[in-house]
């Protein structure tokens, strides 16, 4: 009789097991299809007037296609004034099979975040055993529309492409953890300076590993974690020294390229203290976001001084009750630590461009703040009557809510005016939009619009040296000589730290030369060569110029 009560346990065991493995199929299954139902509108969507020029269809590397030469410049030659080479080889791929043609470079940044959705699921359900909370996770993961900016913006390939080389780092630490050894940790090491080659974002993920060694691994060495598991914190942190070493590298490749790119605001512009308000600010924001998805935007400006002082008492406050209530619960600390973390090097310390903050830069640390809230409502439901039917039915809805809202805000990327406008409508002063809106629009033809936007730009924050350049420029192409002239010499007298000054002085040499006064005309060519002697358009202009008067 014993013998057969084993068997028949047995048989429970297995045949329980099996309905796991159907639940996790079905699992992967919806949340492919329920990505793909979100994403489905990008099938109308092009490229933008948003670095997608700079990334893919104005880029000599990528339209060169796939070579030697190429491959080396991916390594060599920053993009954007961001090293990411493996990113930059993913956009080369995409112009050899689809060309300019933008549905392609979509579906493909669509399948990486299916990918990843899975992995997240994979991982998740691998370390703590629970599958319900995991799915959750990564079914909100797939669908939020905070991250339709990773997934519709082709020029964002790098943040899809850097959470794939993330999931893949993490699932071979959790076989690296189940047997320790030398060749294991070679593969570590290696796919994790694959990782880094997509974006530099990922420097926090040997901080993340920690994390995971605290929970859901427990190798941690704490009371009444099993002593057989643990590891001493020391050896753990020498563990990983390889892993922050690549992170340490990467980022002083990142410093020194966006310094060379005068991408690095500068603490006399954008003071420390500030800069510290403005991150706890942002930290705030970011979760009303993922609680309350509205108003989401392309770009937002850095608000004023009051509402990110309210905003930043308020997130201290949180982190503080947070802080409180996590004893005894593991998963809250890894939660709020792991948004925290992976949030710092884009949360302004270092500021990088003048936005406040960015929707793109939540990719990763949601999962976060996503965890807090999978396992803190199993907790406080597990409670309650009914627990699983009221469980299923508030996530259903919440999903199939994000589902509504993800095609939605995918139709804001279709095409520039619309997602120009969009970002217009849902942000207060937004100069910087309004810049880019005005370029595009000259850029159509549509002159008079784009010299508006440019002169709204300037009313609203008057040292916007681009859009000056770009409203000098836009007269010239207009024709307007005299009034172009007056707009590049009044914009020289006020300052002399203009971005790219030579072309300035090339662009007034060309209107005095359209107005026949080649002394003048010489003399600012020469002066846009003194600068960068090897501006081959000043050289040309020249040249044409010296010999339209006889010179040599």
């Amino acid at each position: 009789m014993a013998k057969k009560d084993s068997t028949e346990l047995g048989l429970d065991v297995v045949n329980a097991e099996h309905r796991r493995n159907w639940i996790k199929l079905l699992i992967c299954i919806g949340l492919a299809a329920g990505t793909l139902a979100a994403y489905e509108p990008i099938r109308h969507n092009g490229f933008v007037y948003f670095d997608d020029d700079v990334y893919i269809t104005k880029n000599p590397d990528i339209k060169a296609g796939l070579n030697w030469q190429s491959l080396g410049r991916a390594f060599t030659k920053p993009q954007a004034h961001m090293w990411h080479p493996l990113t930059t080889i993913s956009h080369m791929l995409d112009y050899e099979f689809f060309g300019l043609t933008p549905l392609g470079h979509h579906l493909v940044s669509v399948g990486i975040h299916i990918v990843n959705a899975l992995l997240l699921f994979w991982i998740l359900n691998n370390l703590t055993g629970r599958i319900w909370p995991s799915a959750f996770v990564a079914a909100v993961f797939a669908l939020h529309p905070i991250q339709v900016e990773s997934v519709a913006w082709a020029a964002e390939r790098k943040t899809v492409l850097s959470g794939l080389f993330w999931f893949l780092t993490m699932a071979v630490y959790i076989w690296y953890t189940k047997r320790p050894g030398i060749r294991r940790y070679t593969l570590l090491f290696l796919i994790y300076g694959l990782c880094i080659m997509t974006k530099p974002i990922v420097v926090t993920l040997p901080f993340v590993l920690l994390l995971l060694d605290y929970w859901p691994l427990e190798r941690l060495n704490l009371k009444g974690t099993p002593v057989e598991k643990t590891v001493p914190m020391s050896r753990l942190i020498i563990e990983k020294i390889p892993l922050f070493v690549l992170s340490a590298i990467t980022s002083i490749i990142t410093f020194v390229v966006q310094q060379q790119g005068d991408s690095i605001i500068s603490l006399k512009a954008i003071p420390l203290h500030f800069r510290v308000i403005n991150a706890t600010s942002s930290y705030f924001n970011y979760i009303v976001k993922i609680l309350l998805p509205k108003n989401l935007a392309f770009f937002y400006p850095i608000q004023e001084k009051g509402v990110i002082d309210s905003a930043a008492l308020a997130v201290m406050g949180v982190v503080l009750l947070l802080y409180l209530y996590g004893r005894g619960r593991p998963w809250l600390v890894v939660g709020l630590l792991w948004y925290l973390g992976t949030l710092v090097p884009v949360i302004g310390l270092v500021q990088s461009g003048s936005q406040m903050m960015a929707d793109r830069y939540m990719y990763l640390p949601v999962i976060g703040i996503l965890i807090i809230i999978a396992w803190g409502a199993e907790e406080i439901f597990s409670k309650m009557h009914y627990s699983k039917s009221i469980l299923t039915s508030m996530a259903s809805l919440v999903l199939i809510a994000m589902v509504i809202l993800t095609r939605i805000q995918v139709g804001y990327w279709r095409d520039a005016p619309t997602l120009f406008n969009r970002a217009l409508n849902v942000t207060q002063n937004n100069y910087v939009v309004l810049e880019l809106y005005g370029g595009y629009l000259c850029e159509q033809g549509q002159y008079d619009e784009g010299i508006r936007c440019f002169q709204e730009t300037l009313r609203i924050c008057p040292g916007a040296l681009n859009a000056r350049k770009s409203f000098c420029a836009t007269l010239l192409s207009q024709n307007k000589f005299d009034e172009a002239i007056d707009c590049f010499t009044k914009a020289l007298q006020e300052r002399a730290d203009w971005p790219n000054i030579h072309e300035m002085y090339n662009q007034l040499g060309a209107a005095y030369e359209k107005k026949s006064n080649f002394v003048k005309a010489e003399i600012y060519y020469r002066k846009a060569l003194k600068i960068k002697p090897d501006y081959e358009l000043a050289r040309s202009n020249l040249a044409l110029l010296l010999a339209k008067q006889g010179k040599k």
